[in-house]
């Protein structure tokens, strides 16, 4: 039998435990990241608002997606199927998460039209509308930290994510990689439109991963509670 050349010998043996030093290098290591940054600690819960759910839809003990889609919701069904596509039906499946979207009262109508247009017969459990007058809509949406601003019609593309604790959650840095190397100013995100998809599909898909990760720490006890938080900064830099 032919002896392997030594050369040929040593190119195979690097090969096959290259790989493998470096799935050992991988394999003791633990995610680190920084939780989704709380932007705002006094969300309104919405004790003032009506559904037509069995149960009280309530903020407190929730992940929630918080929309505002206006007294007429089937104008804006495009922002209301980017988030049912994008979001609710990658997320539907967690625990305690919702989709809860804000109306006027007299909208109940256009509510159910709205649904059924943007409903494939899927389950729809956790996305829910509730109903209020317009001073309490205005000022639900004034408790939430935003550079935007309801319409004449209380409509705005833009969605919120609130926390169990009823704490908005979001981004105090927004800045991609490459504008933190040129030293951009620093800019927030404290909402995330609906109409630019790949703000939903990227952005925020990440940043409710981020947050089902907090939470599934939290019940595991292995939540690191000195992470860097939105308390930790000084939001004045903004």
């Amino acid at each position: 039998m032919r002896k392997m050349p030594l050369k040929t010998a040593l190119v195979l043996g690097v090969l096959f435990f290259l790989p493998v030093i470096f799935l050992l290098f991988l394999y003791p290591s633990t995610h680190n990241y920084n939780p989704l940054e709380i932007v705002d600690n006094e969300v309104n819960e919405l004790q003032l608002f009506v559904s037509d759910s069995e149960v009280p839809i309530q903020l407190q003990d929730h992940i929630t997606i918080l929309g505002f889609l206006g007294n007429e919701p089937v104008d804006n069904a495009i922002a209301a199927s980017n988030l049912k596509e994008l979001v609710y039906d990658k997320f539907k499946g967690f625990k305690k998460f919702q989709i809860v979207i804000v109306l006027p009262k007299g909208s109940e109508h256009e509510a159910a039209q709205l649904q059924k247009e943007i409903n494939n017969y899927d389950d729809m459990r956790f996305w829910h509308y509730v109903f209020g007058e317009p001073n309490d809509i205005k000022s639900l949406f004034n408790s939430l930290k935003t550079e935007e601003a309801l319409d004449d019609n209380l409509f705005t593309d833009h969605v919120f994510i609130v926390d169990k604790d009823i704490k908005q959650r979001g981004r105090l840095d927004d800045r991609e990689d490459n504008e933190k190397e040129t030293q951009k100013a620093i800019f927030p995100l404290y909402s995330y439109d609906c109409i630019e998809v790949a703000e939903i599909k990227n952005k925020m898909s990440d940043d409710l991963r981020i947050l089902f990760t907090e939470y599934r720490q939290k019940r595991k006890g292995k939540f690191d509670s000195s992470s860097r938080r939105a308390e930790d900064l000084n939001t004045n830099e903004l």
